[in-house]
């Protein structure tokens, strides 16, 4: 247990010493936040309402998928994974790490984004606090089982981008946290429920644990889980 945290402990400083990470787990969402939430506000007086959980979304999503997956590659598709498997220490160990720092992260972004949109744009707070904390928490393990299973299958940092994009455009797009999913055709509304800001937004935006927007989500992560237990004896095996 002590190996293990302190292996989570050392993967949080790495964290905060790659400017990759830095950007993308804390720098671009707390920027966009900013401006998309002063224009939001000012625009769109009702949107104070969900500003909030919509910032949450975007924030977890561009974390998840295009800040948790790099470290996995540095990993997996160099020698450091030989040096890994020589010295006796569990691959899994890695993706263990790396889900737990990202997990932290996270929810210390989302955290600021609660408070500095209650302050600065005077969004309305959760009601249920507990509930949207536990929504937001199964939300971010989602998305970051979904951005491991990116990082564990991809062969090198430029189709990485690529692949991490193609996730994370169309979850923010058609998400429903820039606008109403249901003004989109009813083709895309159903692309949109496939990702899982869409029920992320709904899971948040709710003021109970409704297992109607968490069920989803549950199953995005162990359908995540069961891949990233494949790759992982793949890799294991190699």
């Amino acid at each position: 247990m002590n190996a293990l945290l302190f292996g989570i402990w050392i993967q949080w400083k790495l964290d905060l010493r790659n400017r990759n990470n830095l950007l993308t787990y804390y720098a671009v969402p707390l920027l966009f936040f900013l401006f998309m939430g002063g224009i939001f506000s000012s625009i769109l007086p009702d949107s104070k309402a969900t500003l909030i959980q919509s910032m949450v979304v975007f924030g977890v999503s561009m974390g998840a998928f295009l800040g948790t997956p790099a470290p996995l590659v540095d990993v997996f598709t160099t020698e450091i994974k030989k040096a890994y498997i020589i010295g006796g220490i569990p691959l899994w160990s890695v993706v263990v790490n790396n889900t737990l720092s990202a997990f932290i992260h996270l929810s210390l972004m989302a955290l600021i984004i609660l408070l500095g949109a209650a302050f600065i744009f005077g969004a309305t707070l959760p009601e249920n606090p507990s509930a949207f904390f536990a929504a937001q928490s199964l939300f971010i393990l989602a998305s970051i089982g979904v951005g491991t299973v990116l990082g564990l299958y991809s062969p090198d940092h430029t189709k990485l981008t690529l692949l991490s994009q193609m996730v994370f455009l169309p979850s923010i797009m058609l998400g429903g946290i820039m606008f109403p999913a249901s003004l989109l055709p009813s083709a895309l509304q159903t692309v949109g429920n496939v990702f899982p800001a869409t029920w992320g937004f709904i899971a948040t935006t709710t003021n109970s644990l409704d297992f109607n927007g968490l069920y989803p989500l549950l199953i995005c992560l162990f359908l995540s889980a069961i891949t990233v237990a494949i790759r992982l004896y793949q890799h294991s095996r190699a």
